[in-house]
């Protein structure tokens, strides 16, 4: 892909709301490279937001408030994601036709598609491959989202002053920053794991050809650890993560990850088995793991194990530029994983 050189471009703020924690980015382009501004999280009470649906929209934009004033952010246009059951994403393959006629007939048609009623959602969409094949059919990504949830984050974001000027999919975010830092074009599986949702997203020469929500995520395995040991969330996180030893409990949480990860793998497999029965001919070469839940000890390994690809973490920060004075080295490393999607989106123009 050929992009064009400005003298300056100006960048959105990634903001990512999770039902664990808020999550915030700032990027400056500067030449061809990134540099990092700002970045940080806020935790959320529980059930702050659930499936992606904000229920408690004051606790929410209040801890957001907080976050922005910490980071001293001063640039009032955002990018946010959604994700969970409020939201279709679904590749369907039409006959080619010109880009007039898909809008008429995405209008017309989009039902069919599309588990809602249509007065209740926004419908985008765009071509997977603008190449014409020699079947004379054209392949096209189309997204629907509830307006109710969507309606309830942009005026949550309004009362805070906020202009949104991006409102994406987690999945598409996480393509984004993976295809704009890595410089890949190799086939691999984008697979976010966050607190309640695992996020599936599999490249196929360079486009996005299945993109999933599952609801499974890592806090699963917090609640059993902390229901195992009876002990409180902070410290079974601590478990989670290799920050601290289970003592003479440790073969009893291997068997926790060991039956909760067996979820996690079982869905990978699914998309991955999904994926290769209709591209047989483009094997996967790669998983890339990002989110809170990659941080857990041994999880890549074990996926690696047990679908015989190579697996590796994903850090969207690993190549960008940063001022050690103003963001300790050792803080980044922690929070990359889970700030893929927040960087997916501040890495988009103001100019959208």
């Amino acid at each position: 892909m050929i992009r064009k050189i400005f003298k300056k471009i100006n960048l959105i703020i990634g903001v990512d709301i999770g039902s664990h924690a808020v999550k915030i980015c700032e990027l400056q382009r500067v030449g061809m490279d990134y540099k990092i501004i700002s970045i940080g999280s806020s935790l959320l009470p529980f059930g702050s937001v659930e499936d992606g649906v904000l229920q408690e929209p004051l606790t929410v934009s209040r801890i957001l408030s907080e976050l922005l004033s910490n980071l001293k952010i001063k640039n009032k246009k955002i990018g946010v994601s959604i994700s969970g059951y409020s939201v279709i994403v679904k590749k369907i393959v039409l006959d080619e036709m010109s880009d007039e006629e898909l809008v008429k007939y995405i209008e017309t048609e989009a039902e069919q598609y599309v588990p809602f009623d249509l007065d209740d959602v926004y419908i985008d969409f765009q071509r997977v491959d603008k190449k014409r094949n020699a079947e004379n059919k054209c392949e096209i990504m189309l997204v629907a989202a509830k307006k109710e949830v969507v309606n309830d984050y942009l005026d949550m974001l309004d009362q805070l002053k906020l202009q949104t000027v991006l409102v994406d999919v987690d999945g598409f975010a996480l393509e984004n920053i993976w295809e704009i830092t890595s410089g890949s074009t190799e086939n691999v599986a984008l697979i976010d794991i966050g607190a309640s949702k695992m996020n599936i997203n599999i490249i196929s020469e360079g486009v996005s050809v299945l993109a999933r929500d599952v609801a499974v995520g890592s806090l699963q395995l917090t609640e059993q650890i902390a229901n195992f040991l009876g002990i409180d969330y902070v410290e079974a996180e601590k478990i989670k993560l290799g920050i601290a030893e289970p003592g003479a409990h440790a073969e009893n949480i291997k068997g926790i990850f060991n039956k909760i990860c067996a979820q996690w793998v079982l869905e990978i497999k699914k998309a991955i088995d999904l994926y290769l029965a209709n591209h047989p001919d483009k094997s996967l070469k790669t998983i890339v793991l990002s989110g809170g839940g990659s941080k857990v000890l041994g999880l890549s390994e074990h996926i690696s194990k047990e679908t015989g690809l190579k697996t590796v973490n994903f850090n969207p920060f690993e190549k960008m530029l940063y001022d050690e004075k103003k963001i300790d080295k050792n803080y980044l490393e922690s929070v990359a994983p889970e700030m893929a999607i927040a960087a997916g989106l501040a890495i988009r123009s103001t100019s959208i």
